[in-house]
């Protein structure tokens, strides 16, 4: 297998929203807010959905990996419950090997509530539910193995269980490529990303605002200086800047697309990853790797959600 995902199982539901409902819900703009069931429950209430799909950051990643005509596997946690048996068919049916024996849970499937705006920006309020309590006993041992990469999502990381099931990948792996996510995921977790990026990926996939969080930076050559130093490949993306691969004293860039019909932004950074991927494990150039990557980013934000069809 190329490339296998390991990362939060969770069902994408998709509304449309004016900027005022972001404010008179206290949401920020354009980052991630994780809450409870109830919470869930009371802001789903009010909206008309536009679509439900299978989601989660590294599964969409995964997604168009398997698009792109790779043998791919994904481990995420589910329940035995209708959005958990709908999650796996998803998987299934995009020709993604679903590495998880679903059971009853205690709490059900996560649900991602992705509410767009008419600028196209995505903010996303998260019910993690069983997804979030991933531990080493979900991660199967002979897939990592048998994988020449794995892919993991900063959003998964976190204390406890879901932490001993990253430990138990990273040291079972060939090569580790890990998305740093989300601002939220950096802010919460700095020390810990910043070990993982320093002493334990291969690849970190970042957007410039999370990377100049992470370390600190005032401008981004003091992101290309950080980045130069480690015998590691960063990733960045820049939104209209275009994106950049650091390795060592190598700088690659590449152009963003213009004049594009943006409708969504929701799966930019997850099927840029999948592109820049496609390249790297198909033994493409950085360049091309770069250029299928904001390609595959430039598809999936001219239509609905993060899966190409």
């Amino acid at each position: 297998m190329k490339i296998l995902g390991i990362g939060n199982a969770i069902v994408d539901v998709i509304c449309k929203v004016e900027d005022s409902y972001l404010s008179s819900n206290g949401l920020t703009k354009s980052t991630m807010k994780l809450v409870d069931e109830i919470e869930f429950k009371k802001l789903l209430s009010t909206l008309k959905i536009e679509d439900t799909v299978s989601g989660g950051s590294v599964a969409n990643s995964i997604v168009g990996l398997s698009q792109l005509g790779n043998k791919v596997g994904f481990i995420g946690k589910v329940s035995d419950d209708e959005m958990g048996k709908k999650y796996e068919e998803g998987l299934i049916k995009e020709n993604v090997n679903y590495f998880y024996s679903k059971k009853k849970e205690v709490l059900p499937t996560g649900t991602c509530l992705i509410l767009i705006t008419p600028d196209s920006e995505r903010t996303m309020c998260v019910f993690l539910g069983t997804a979030g309590k991933i531990d080493e006993n979900d991660v199967d041992i002979n897939s990592i193995k048998n994988s020449e990469m794995i892919f993991l999502e900063g959003y998964l990381w976190d204390e406890g269980g879901p932490k001993s099931a990253f430990d138990k990948a990273i040291q079972n792996s060939n090569k580790v490529a890990m998305s740093l996510s989300d601002l939220f995921c950096v802010e919460r977790h700095k020390p810990n990303f910043l070990n993982l990026v320093k002493n334990k990926l291969d690849i970190t996939f970042a957007n410039e605002q999370e990377i100049t969080s992470l370390i600190g930076a005032k401008n981004f050559e003091e992101v290309v200086s950080f980045s130069k130093k480690l015998e590691k490949t960063i990733v960045i993306t820049r939104g209209e800047k275009g994106s950049v691969s650091i390795n060592k004293d190598i700088i690659t860039e590449c152009e963003s697309k213009k004049n594009l019909d943006i409708i969504d932004l929701t799966g930019a950074g997850d099927l840029f990853a999948a592109g820049y991927l496609h390249g790297y494990i198909n033994n493409l150039t950085i360049k091309e790797c770069l250029e299928k990557g904001t390609e595959m980013s430039s598809k999936i934000i001219q239509c609905i959600g993060a899966r190409l069809n």
